[in-house]
């Protein structure tokens, strides 16, 4: 019997879920699962594409659908609710549940990768969906942060801030990009952020994965600081779906 799953986003074409998902069935023998990247213009159209698609079981979400599924779906697991941003959907009987295993994603890769350092702070950039899941994430290992948007009142500092106090990033050990700015195929966007006040004391996290070295964390790495892409956590964030849609 085949069974589908898929990426929904405004624009998919960047994401490595797909040559994972369709790896990972080969491996193990799945030759009736298929996986497939759908583009949506705007959220509502998800109604159309489980209509035309019934035999879709799960689905995984990118920007700037995180936190705008919400309200179509039918329940939500408990951890995504408190997150307020979904990443992943299991279809079953014709009900949506919504689930986020980003923040548990990011909560182990940076658990592995960034050292016990006494009175570490971190500056998140961002404010959406993924922000949200890093910020639930930074709480549990008790990391305080301070998370940077465009727009006043969405955020505790806008980028404008940022550059009239330098010592928030200087007092900074971690910096997090939960933008989808420097994402394939705008490799030249950056978020705006002086540059030059990043040293080797700092480290630097962008969740963005393709391309592996974003111009952030290229930059990061050109003033000695430690850098880490958002491919590990992909492959954990994938690995968790792919046990909810079979649970």
């Amino acid at each position: 019997m085949e069974k589908k799953f898929g990426l929904i986003g405004s624009t998919v074409s960047h994401s490595f879920s797909k040559s994972f998902f369709d790896e990972k069935f080969f491996r193990e023998g799945l030759r009736d699962y298929h996986y497939d990247l759908y583009p949506l213009g705007n959220v509502e159209e998800l109604k159309k594409l489980l209509e035309d698609n019934p035999e879709l079981y799960g689905l995984n979400v990118t920007v700037p659908y995180k936190e705008k599924v919400i309200k179509l779906l039918s329940d939500i697991d408990s951890e995504a609710k408190k997150i307020g941003a979904v990443n992943v959907i299991k279809i079953q009987n014709g009900k949506l549940k919504g689930f986020n295993t980003d923040s548990d994603a990011f909560y182990e890769t940076l658990e592995k990768w960034f050292p016990k350092i006494e009175n570490a702070s971190a500056l998140l950039l961002g404010s959406g969906g993924s922000s949200k899941a890093v910020q639930q994430a930074l709480r549990k290992l008790k990391i305080p942060f301070k998370v940077v948007s465009r727009e006043e009142g969405k955020a505790d500092l806008t980028y404008e801030a940022l550059e009239k106090n330098g010592n928030l990033i200087t007092d900074a050990t971690l910096i997090i990009n939960s933008t989808p700015l420097g994402m394939s195929p705008e490799t030249n966007a950056m978020p705006s952020i002086n540059y030059e006040l990043l040293t080797s004391q700092h480290f630097v996290y962008d969740l963005i994965y393709n391309p592996a070295r974003t111009m952030f964390l290229q930059k990061a790495e050109m003033r000695g600081a430690t850098i880490k892409n958002g491919l590990e956590m992909l492959h954990i964030q994938a690995e968790k779906a792919w046990a909810i849609w079979n649970n």
